[in-house]
């Protein structure tokens, strides 16, 4: 009877260890698992990220984007039409871009919103998968956006184009020329020849940047498409479509040289009303007017519009920054304000403004949604592989960018560019919009058309841009009409 109390005790003490053991192992391959597994310090981190497929990408019923099995231990990615879908999707191949990095953990299956299943997954040895994402990218639109692209650019140039439905900011096209084939260097990214290839894609050719889209990641001078964020300054300053304003040469009172109109008939080249120097274009009365405003109202009106921020499209995504500068840092490292020269043809789109098709279509936007920006963006929802839904978009405001009684007025005159201004070639394609074209001395003109669709009821707004000789009316307006012909399908 002595040992059996002895014996006793060690006995309770024997079975405690071995459940405190139990709920270690419990612990550490459920609960800390997935911590474990995703911690930077963990050196298979990298070395199992090709081992498990991730999640499908598509769009209007396609599957753009899925995983194929390299061989029995690694998977790589294949992209239907790869460089179309380009700017949108981007790529993975370790490293991300664009809705490959911006949701690579639903993707994958490492995400929080999708834990508990992993945590059911990895207990029972099952490894977890990644959810699906859906876009709210047009596919037919976005080929034809991409072959006119590729027809109207002239050949070393670039190109791009956005079209975002006004009413939510779901972004319908995002086309960019040229572009890069991720199948090129993701289907095997292990492969010597990928990174290589990878690696020459970076360094580009010329002003070539394929890996660099030029939707969302390139600026360029709007030209007097910008003319309607100018129009939308003028009526928040108290103008009207009737206030007369000088359409006569201007000459530029700093170095004494003209700010030319490309015609001298019509509205420009004496005095008209707004509205008419608008529908023809008329650089000398936004010249004018943008030294009236000074380049600081400039500025801080362009913010209304977005300009000056890096517009965030998805966690992670973001577009370069367009800009109205007061003032820059020249390559030697002085700063060089703008003055009243460069303020006057900033109010035309040139000197040193720069805008993302992208912008210029949230300007437009801002028109055909009655003064509202929602904000831009691609994913509509992520399916988890049981079909629960782990992600919805969810439109928000961006910015409340001018009044709605002045962009029904800006509507109107959007309409009369088209009817009676710079771009009636383009009547009966159902577009309303602003030529642009921007000299980019020694380079090609940066060709622009910025509107909206349908004509008489704006549901979306677009920016098409595309450089060459010529001008915007008719290198980048009939870009934008077979591309809003293919978004009205």
């Amino acid at each position: 009877m002595n040992m059996d109390k002895p014996t006793r005790r060690v006995a309770i003490f024997a079975l405690l260890l071995m459940f405190a053991l139990m709920a270690q192992i419990n612990y550490v391959q459920g609960s800390q698992a997935e911590d474990l597994r995703t911690n930077a310090n963990n050196p298979r981190l990298y070395s199992d990220i090709f081992k498990t497929p991730r999640g499908q990408i598509s769009a209007g019923g396609e599957v753009l984007v899925s995983s194929e099995a390299i061989d029995e231990e690694k998977y790589g990615r294949v992209y239907k039409d790869g460089p179309v879908f380009f700017p949108v999707t981007g790529y993975f191949q370790g490293g991300a871009t664009q809705v490959e990095r911006a949701y690579s953990g639903l993707l994958s299956g490492d995400d929080s919103r999708i834990r508990n299943q992993r945590w059911f997954d990895t207990f029972i040895g099952k490894e977890a998968e990644g959810a699906d994402l859906e876009l709210s990218i047009d596919p037919k639109a976005q080929r034809t956006a991409y072959e006119q692209l590729k027809r109207a650019t002239a050949p070393g140039r670039r190109g791009g184009a956005v079209v975002m439905d006004v009413e939510t900011g779901a972004i319908k096209v995002a086309a960019s020329w040229p572009s890069a084939d991720p199948n090129e260097f993701a289907n095997d990214p292990t492969a010597d020849r990928s990174g290589e290839r990878l690696e020459a894609l970076n360094k580009g050719d010329g002003v070539q940047k394929p890996l660099i889209d030029n939707a969302f990641s390139q600026t360029f001078p709007p030209g007097s498409s910008f003319k309607v964020l100018m129009a939308a300054l003028g009526l928040a300053d108290g103008m009207e479509a009737g206030t007369q304003v000088d359409t006569s040469d201007l000459i530029l009172p700093e170095s004494g040289i003209s700010l030319p109109d490309s015609h001298e008939n019509g509205a420009c080249g004496g005095r008209a009303p707004l509205r008419a120097a608008f529908v023809e274009s008329c650089n000398s009365s936004f010249g004018r007017m943008a030294m009236d405003l000074t380049i600081q109202k400039l500025h801080d009106g362009g913010e209304k519009f977005g300009f000056g921020d890096r517009v965030e499209i998805e966690p992670n995504f973001f577009a370069a920054q367009s800009a109205i500068p007061v003032e820059v840092t020249t390559a030697d490292g002085k700063t060089v304000k703008t003055g009243l020269d460069a303020t006057a043809r900033s109010g035309i789109g040139q000197e040193n403004v720069r805008s993302t098709p992208l912008q210029m279509a949230m300007v437009a936007a801002a028109v055909a949604n009655d003064g509202v920006i929602m904000k831009p963006y691609v994913v509509e929802k992520g399916l988890a592989q049981d079909q629960s839904e782990v992600y919805s978009a969810d439109p928000q405001e961006y910015k409340k960018a001018m009044s709605e009684g002045d962009a029904k007025e800006l509507q109107d005159w959007m309409r009369g560019v088209v009817t009676e201004g710079t771009a009636t070639n383009l009547r009966g394609m159902n577009i309303a919009g602003k030529t642009g074209t921007a000299e980019q001395t020694p380079f090609p003109n940066a060709r622009w058309f910025v509107g909206f669709s349908p004509m008489d009821d704006p549901k979306y707004a677009f920016a098409v841009m595309t450089e060459g000789p010529g001008s915007g009316g008719s290198a980048a307006g009939p870009v934008a009409g077979a591309i809003m012909r293919q978004v009205l399908k």
